[in-house]
């Protein structure tokens, strides 16, 4: 079943020397308590990168800046990291990698793709001379460096083509010292401490999950890969955020699932839900029966959709009724507002109107579904006669919603 919980991310600011924002470290935060407790550094750098991606969204964390996210070996070897946007993350290789030509080569690879490299709380040491010459930042921890040392090492390595990133900078005398030496980017708590964002998170039971991944491995097909989110709401809408995440700059607007999933691909997709299922809590879900009447919402409408206008399930028109239905209560899961949600998602005009407004055909069935729950019956006469949908109909496809709904839980 799934998952309604808060989740936390921790946002350091980077500066530039004139004090600007370019970019922001995120950190793994298990409460709001501004500290980091985790049992598996690799599950905590994976479950900042499905928050990042499908909890909060890379664009409304970041904006335009960079992200700076911590990266452990396992993690670096794995293709997962490559669900990350290219042009806006820094990849923040731990001190506790090893800086070996295995390394290096995998670093090259990414590079090569886009991705800027940084080391974290570097020493620096000539034997690295060859990653010096095309890693993008090195991060000097200023606190952990004996002060007479660090001219020498930033001298060291301002001849290579690397910008120097001061870590841990608490008072103005440090942060003018480092520039001095030719740091360009600077990281502390004279600038700020880190923040904690915090949001509700639908997370997907690891069940449905699963048998995702199990079909995607299985090359099944489209249609049965499509149903594995027709059935699970929260991981619907996972999905959308995940393709604004990934797809950054997407210029057309999302107008079904089945259209998210083919933006994404199926080998990203697989990435994707192989994190989150890594990243994910292993606290058993609860039964949340706002899901089960935004999954019913959106087979009525489909059926409604498919019945009066004769089409096929696999048509756009019918695609976008149960989206816009499973989408409908998605405000109230995550406490914000159906305006944050339309914004966030990048949905076709038709689906965003019926969302915000209730407008056009799709906003019309949608109140149908919700006055029919509420049992107003002389409403649902008035929405009958204007949507031309006979009584009879309507009641059938309530019958199949529920019995469609039922015929797909999962316990």
């Amino acid at each position: 079943m799934p998952q309604e919980q808060t989740f936390f991310l921790g946002r350091q600011p980077i500066l530039d020397v004139r004090q600007e924002i370019v970019g922001y470290e995120l950190l793994f935060r298990s409460s709001e308590n501004n500290f980091s407790d985790f049992e598996s550094q690799n599950q905590a750098c994976m479950s900042v990168i499905s928050s990042a991606l499908s909890g909060f969204g890379f664009n409304e964390i970041l904006g335009d800046k960079a992200g700076f996210i911590n990266i452990t070996e396992e993690v670096l070897f794995s293709e997962l990291i490559e669900l990350l946007p290219q042009e806006q993350t820094i990849l923040e290789i731990l001190e506790s990698v090893p800086l070996n030509g295995e390394t290096r080569d995998r670093c090259l690879s990414l590079q090569s793709r886009g991705y800027r490299i940084a080391l974290d709380d570097h020493v620096f040491a000539a034997e690295h001379r060859e990653l010096y010459r095309f890693v993008n930042i090195v991060k000097i921890d200023i606190l952990e460096t004996i002060p007479g040392m660090l001219p020498g090492i930033a001298e060291g390595l301002n001849k290579y083509p690397v910008q120097l990133l001061a870590e841990k900078v608490e008072t103005l005398e440090q942060f003018y010292d480092c520039l001095a030496l030719g740091f360009e980017l600077f990281q502390g708590y004279f600038f700020s401490r880190p923040i904690v964002l915090k949001q509700k998170r639908l997370e997907p039971s690891k069940i449905a999950m699963l048998r995702l991944l199990g079909n995607l491995h299985a090359d099944a097909d489209f249609g049965t890969i499509e149903d594995s989110f027709r059935t699970a709401p929260e991981l619907s809408f996972n999905l959308l955020k995940l393709v604004n995440s990934v797809c950054t700059g997407l210029r057309e607007k999302i107008r079904s699932l089945r259209h998210a999933i083919m933006i994404l691909g199926l080998d990203r997709l697989r990435r994707w839900v192989q994190l989150a299922i890594f990243a994910s809590s292993d606290r058993r879900g609860i039964n949340n029966p706002l899901l089960e009447m935004a999954a019913v919402r959106g087979r009525l409408m489909e059926f409604l959709v498919m019945d009066h206008h004769g089409l096929a399930r696999n048509h756009e028109r019918v695609e976008a009724a149960f989206m816009t239905g499973i989408l409908s209560l998605v405000d109230v899961l995550m406490e914000t507002t159906i305006e944050n949600i339309v914004n966030e998602l990048g949905l076709s005009d038709d689906i965003s109107a019926a969302l915000l407004n209730r407008e056009g055909e799709l906003g019309t069935l949608l109140s149908l579904a919700e006055t029919l729950e509420q049992s107003n019956f002389g409403e649902v006469q008035d929405l009958v006669e204007k949507t031309d949908i006979s009584f009879a109909r309507l009641l059938a496809a309530q019958i199949d919603a529920y019995n469609w709904r039922e015929s797909i839980k999962v316990s």
